[in-house]
């Protein structure tokens, strides 16, 4: 019987069939920003632009080695997982189905149609995950189809464990610091453990993100937590319970060791990478890259730090959204509600208050609370976060009452 690492060679040279390694490529602007020696292995640049293919072709290849009586196959995701799950389908002329919830974007359901070919059928079923993962679940017991999960199977781990295989034969040595980012655990888990297995572990850091830390939960109380309420805009990573086989490899890590990674700083990363870099990196890709604002400059000074960049599988229909959540994170636009009288030449004495750098971009009433005033939603970008102070001082002295709900989410959620 072949051991871990063994299996993760074995892992290794059987995906080169799909494709090449990823590179692993040094990134200059984050070097010089950091001082460190900043490295980056582009999952993103796989054929379905994330690592998900490793661990679906690895779950493949390892069922239908052991003389798999069912040929059919099935798996729910609603992103990467269905890309890779779908691409593999057709390297292997298998048949798969894949279960997507009925609100999974247009673009997503196109891509893994385009990957899989004539060997995916898609079914749309119901308004959220859990629902055609029950249908997945269902289906595959029924047709006595193989259900490929995302993350929480030994095959899988293997698959993705060769992440950490090509990174130990690119950079030839151990790095000081590997960053991955954390949804289910898959990764995680794999990479981890491969290096510890090698005898010649990094300094590992998890990035989750904050609003669904799984793993930092799990690690806080030493068993696997379940979390009631999940953010699913970091949709690649967004996970309300760590698998428990990846779990079993990663229980002994310490709370601290994970950077819960704000959703609205993370969009600065994602628009600071495609400005600068040229990079296109969905929510999930750019964990790891953002966890780099959470090292004081003389922790990091001179070693080296190996960033997973998980994947760029992103919709441009959400970059309006990723923009209006980084300008709100640097400071550089609120929203205000005024209470704005009802007469003529307010909106223009409102004006004159305003700098020559500051810009209204989003003016509306909201109800008129009485006969004389109305509550206005009042949308403000400037071009340096200290605007906003002066503009503090200026409605005070002019007398104009007003509440900053930027960072009210109730009633920014219910308004904006």
């Amino acid at each position: 019987m072949t051991n871990f690492l063994e299996r993760v060679n074995e892992a290794t040279e059987a995906v080169r069939a799909l494709f090449p390694e990823t590179p692993l490529q040094e990134n200059d602007y984050l070097s010089r920003k950091t001082g460190a020696r900043i490295l980056l292995k582009r999952e993103d640049l796989s054929p379905v632009r994330s690592y998900k293919i490793r661990g679906a072709f690895n779950f493949f290849r390892k069922a239908l080695g052991a003389g798999a009586r069912s040929e059919l196959f099935a798996c729910a995701s609603a992103g990467n997982h269905a890309q890779g799950f779908a691409f593999v389908c057709r390297h292997f002329a298998r048949k798969g189905v894949v279960f997507m919830p009925v609100t999974t974007p247009q673009q997503k359901i196109d891509k893994t149609r385009l990957f899989g070919g004539e060997f995916v059928e898609i079914r749309l079923i119901g308004d959220f995950f859990d629902d055609c993962y029950r249908a997945a679940l269902t289906f595959a017991e029924t047709e006595g189809a193989h259900m490929v999960p995302p993350f929480d199977h030994k095959d899988i781990i293997d698959g993705q464990a060769t992440v950490g295989r090509e990174i130990a034969a690119q950079l030839g040595r151990t790095p000081d610091i590997m960053v991955l980012p954390v949804g289910g655990g898959g990764l995680s888990a794999g990479v981890t453990r491969y290096f510890r297995e090698r005898g010649s572990a990094p300094r590992f850091v998890f990035a989750e993100p904050a609003g669904s830390p799984s793993l930092k939960e799990s690690l806080v109380v030493g068993r696997r937590v379940k979390l009631s309420k999940v953010d699913n805009f970091v949709d690649g990573a967004a996970v309300a319970e760590i698998g428990r086989e990846p779990f079993r490899h990663l229980k002994d890590f310490p709370a601290d060791s994970v950077k819960l990674i704000p959703e609205n700083r993370l969009c600065a990363t994602m628009i600071e990478m495609l400005n600068i870099e040229g990079v296109v990196l969905e929510p999930a890709g750019a964990l790891a890259i953002d966890t780099l604002k959470d090292f004081p400059r003389k922790e990091i000074k001179g070693k080296t730090i190996v960033l997973v960049v998980s994947g760029g599988n992103f919709d441009f229909e959400r970059l309006p959204d990723v923009k209006e959540r980084a300008l709100r994170f640097e400071g550089l636009k609120k929203y205000f509600v005024f209470r704005f009288p009802q007469r003529p030449g307010a909106l223009r004495d409102f004006l004159q208050v305003l700098g020559p750098e500051d810009d209204i971009t989003r003016f509306e009433y909201l109800k008129k609370s009485a006969r004389n005033f109305g509550s206005v939603l009042i949308g403000i970008e400037t071009k340096d976060r200290r605007n906003f102070d002066i503009l503090a001082k200026r409605f005070h002295e002019t007398g104009w009452a007003y509440q900053d709900i930027t960072d009210n989410d109730t009633i920014a959620g219910l308004v904006i």
